[in-house]
């Protein structure tokens, strides 16, 4: 694979910058995907818990997260749902997307506000119908797949919650949260509803990235490369990335006053529920203006990375396995040899990395309606990292034509993105693959250069 770094058209900003709500006849749809999976696992009741960093199964089904609080959305087989909810989330609850009673939990607020209802946490949990439960499953956030536990018997929950269920009934509680992001989870593939839905955010964050790169140049602040990274009030699933140089300065992980200087490490991220962008390089305009011992950045490290990127984009493809995608990258870009360690692609959501069926002999189908990070990271001694890590949909032939049809302007866009992969990068994108965004494989290694990128 011959890789280029040529001038290069940039790509154009095309996020509609209007958000797409879900339908009722998503969230209905939603819902009874949990509950069929609930119920071929034998389960009489789930208990799906939220916080702000950690809700997004239970956004999944209410529409909302409870902020600075602590919830709790208790399903159950008997179709009776209930919803615990803290002193200012109990409003929420007539305005969430499922139909569930309200129980009132101030031990779900915030530290010394009002604890009115006169209740032990046990006696408010036995009013949600799961405490002659058989069979109970506990969801959190995280599906745990380690090859030494009892992945079933871990909780990511607060202790006094999982404590407070087991006394009520016993020792049948599993942790259920693979229903919703394991293997077949529910929330590993979308209708075309929740992948218009999603495109808002993944273009947004792609749209953002773009404004950055081309706003850098020496003597630009960090801080002001971060206020153009975050748009529009949206919430970021990522903490925001803007650094120039050395990072981690008195353990700070977010943008400062700091300037952009000739020869510096950049790294940009982004994040929006739907879709993640970064990129890294150098401050530099070309290789001649980097230190001696790293002026062949370009082929110890982008180009091998860039090729990898090229191989997910050309091969991937509905129906492989993940250990046979994990393969590919592994036979283009060692890992012995370019030090990545995770997944080479995982799902996304509404959190930046929901899961991933993308690992070491994984069995697990990459399905027609993911949406995938093509997430590779790999690192170099010495040398700063390169990324242009962007969002794409999976696509077979019945759902590209379902988009086509119910969302016509979506469908433009993605073939306008289409269009710039194949003509002006040279990338003979897989059929199945849909970017969600219009800097898909969009590569400036050195970022003080706006008119070259990587190519075929």
């Amino acid at each position: 694979m011959k890789i280029k770094y040529e001038n290069v058209k940039l790509p154009e900003c095309d996020c509609t910058n209007t958000p797409i709500q879900l339908t009722d006849e998503t969230m209905n749809e939603r819902l009874n995907k949990v509950l069929e999976r609930m119920n071929c696992e034998n389960f009489d009741s789930l208990i799906i818990y939220a916080d702000l960093e950690h809700g997004n199964n239970f956004e999944y089904l209410t529409g909302f997260l409870p902020r600075f609080e602590e919830a709790l959305l208790i399903l159950n087989a008997s179709g009776e749902h209930y919803m615990v909810l803290g002193n200012e989330n109990l409003n929420k609850a007539s305005k969430a997307r499922i139909k569930a009673t309200p129980i009132h939990c101030p031990y779900f607020s915030l530290p010394n506000q009002p604890m009115d209802v006169k209740k032990g946490i046990k006696d408010i949990l036995s009013q949600c119908g799961f405490d002659k439960a058989n069979k109970v499953g506990i969801v959190g956030w995280k599906n745990f797949t380690s090859n030494y536990e009892d992945n079933a018997q871990l909780f990511d929950v607060p202790y006094y919650v999982v404590d407070t269920i087991k006394e009520l009934v016993g020792s049948n509680v599993f942790n259920a949260t693979r229903l919703f992001i394991g293997e077949d989870g529910a929330r590993c593939t979308n209708n075309v509803n929740e992948i218009v839905h999603y495109e808002f955010g993944a273009a947004l964050a792609s749209d953002c990235i773009l404004k950055a790169m081309n706003h850098l140049d020496v003597g630009v602040s960090e801080m002001e490369l971060g206020n153009i990274l975050n748009a529009y009030g949206q919430k970021n699933s990522v903490v925001t990335i803007a650094a120039s140089g050395p990072r981690f300065i008195k353990a700070n992980i977010y943008p400062t006053t700091n300037t952009v200087k000739l020869k510096d490490p950049i790294s940009l991220s982004i994040g929006y529920k739907g879709g993640f962008s970064s990129r890294a390089g150098y401050a530099v305009h070309d290789s001649n203006e980097l230190d001696e011992a790293v002026q062949d950045y370009l082929d110890v490290l982008v180009k091998p990375y860039f090729s990898s990127v090229v191989v997910w984009l050309e091969k991937v493809h509905c129906g492989m396995l993940g250990g046979e995608v994990y393969d590919l990258i592994e036979e283009t870009m060692p890992k012995t040899e370019y030090n990545w360690n995770l997944c080479p692609g995982h799902l996304t959501a509404d959190e930046e990395w929901m899961s991933s069926n993308i690992y070491e002999n994984s069995k697990e189908l990459v399905q027609s309606g993911m949406l995938y990070q093509i997430d590779i990271i790999p690192s170099k001694s010495g040398y700063a990292g390169t990324s242009a890590e962007s969002t794409v949909l999976l696509a077979d032939e019945n759902l590209r034509k379902q988009i086509a049809q119910e969302e016509p302007e979506l469908w433009n866009r993605i073939q306008k993105r289409r269009n710039y992969i194949i003509n002006e990068l040279n990338i003979s994108i897989n059929e199945d693959i849909l970017p969600m965004c219009s800097t898909v494989a969009y590569l400036r290694p050195f970022l003080l250069n706006k008119e070259k990128a990587m190519k075929l």
